[in-house]
């Protein structure tokens, strides 16, 4: 509705101006810019808003903005865990499927689980072919796990290493606590073995634990005896090429993923790759037929199914006397192909 004071434009005319009265019931007057005062139907009028030109108030953008970034919800923030945290050192990087029946089936997120006492400053990143890329750093408070990231199904089979850096502390302590660095390396066959998940106070339904409370350097003296070391210093100097087929009368499990045979695989081809995948698989047969082994798992993966088809295609046509099949769903998911070398 029009009211005296208003600004209107004219409809069929140039130019407008601001209503000053009403000459009728349909009829306004209205001083145009020039300073004339016209009568005009209320019809050929239309109301300007004029108010998208006046400046905002100051206080009132400001305190826009602070209630903005108040109700802003918290991207990744962490989760509160019901436990009673312990004076130790105690952290852990959490692999929890999303479908607890079939750990494979779904997404498998990552946490950072903080079950002590400390605030934990870090930084969480990937390692691939000798370059660290950090995906997410801040800090973890006592008593709480942190969603890192979530991985496919696809994805399980081509994981990089992970690197945690940690440097924990509590407000008021007698001691001042050495950080943490920790690289982890996590074979895909742990996600296709139930047993891998147990349930934890950390998490409603299980989940993979590995604890990264301790540096590698810590890790390795302690397990260490001074024979072990000796041992470690001869090996270093040899290159590690090949990892030894473990012998048990039974059973033998075989990983060709490329990077468990080679510490470095820069520069070669997949077909060179696979060369060396089926270089390795004949021999690692022809060991277990020599020792008389039961049975051989050989894991290959499932990615594109290439490997899986040259290995089953060599033992029909090269090893017809010995029967293969599908490894155990529940221990290897579609990862592996069982060979079967005596009753």
């Amino acid at each position: 509705m029009i009211q005296i004071g208003d600004k209107v434009k004219f409809l069929n005319a140039v130019g407008g101006g601001t209503v000053t009265g009403f000459s009728g019931k349909n009829m306004v007057n209205v001083e145009d810019n020039d300073g004339f005062e016209v009568p005009v139907l209320i019809s050929q009028l239309v109301l300007v808003d004029d108010r998208r030109d006046e400046k905002p108030d100051a206080g009132q953008t400001k305190r826009e903005s602070q209630s903005q970034v108040q109700n802003k919800p918290e991207d990744n923030s962490a989760e509160r865990i019901i436990v009673e945290t312990s004076d130790a050192p105690e952290f852990y990087f959490a692999f929890v499927p999303e479908n607890a029946a079939n750990p494979i089936a779904g997404e498998m997120k990552a946490y950072l689980v903080n079950g002590s006492n400390f605030t934990v400053l870090y930084n969480y990143s990937h390692l691939n072919e000798g370059e660290y890329s950090s995906v997410k750093s801040g800090k973890l408070e006592a008593g709480t796990k942190l969603l890192l990231e979530s991985f496919s199904q696809n994805e399980l089979n081509d994981l990089p290493d992970f690197y945690f850096q940690l440097l924990f502390f509590r407000e008021k302590s007698k001691n001042c606590e050495l950080p943490v660095f920790k690289r982890i390396k996590i074979s895909p066959v742990k996600f296709y073995k139930e047993k891998s998940f147990q349930r934890s106070v950390y998490f409603s339904t299980g989940a993979l634990l590995i604890p990264i409370s301790n540096s590698d350097f810590e890790d390795e003296l302690q397990d260490l005896t001074s024979q072990e070391i000796h041992k470690v210093i001869r090996e270093k100097q040899e290159p590690k090429v090949k990892k030894q087929l473990n012998l048990n009368p039974d059973l033998v499990e075989v990983d060709l993923h490329i990077h468990e045979l080679l510490d470095d695989n820069r520069g070669l081809s997949n077909h060179e790759m696979l060369e060396i995948q089926m270089k390795t698989f004949r021999e690692k047969l022809d060991e277990a037929i020599k020792n008389g082994i039961k049975r051989i798992v050989f894991i290959h993966g499932l990615g594109n199914g290439t490997l899986k088809q040259e290995i089953r295609k060599e033992l029909s046509l090269k090893f017809k006397k010995y029967a293969f099949q599908d490894a155990s769903f529940q221990e290897y998911g579609f990862g592996a192909t069982m060979v079967i070398l005596r009753k």
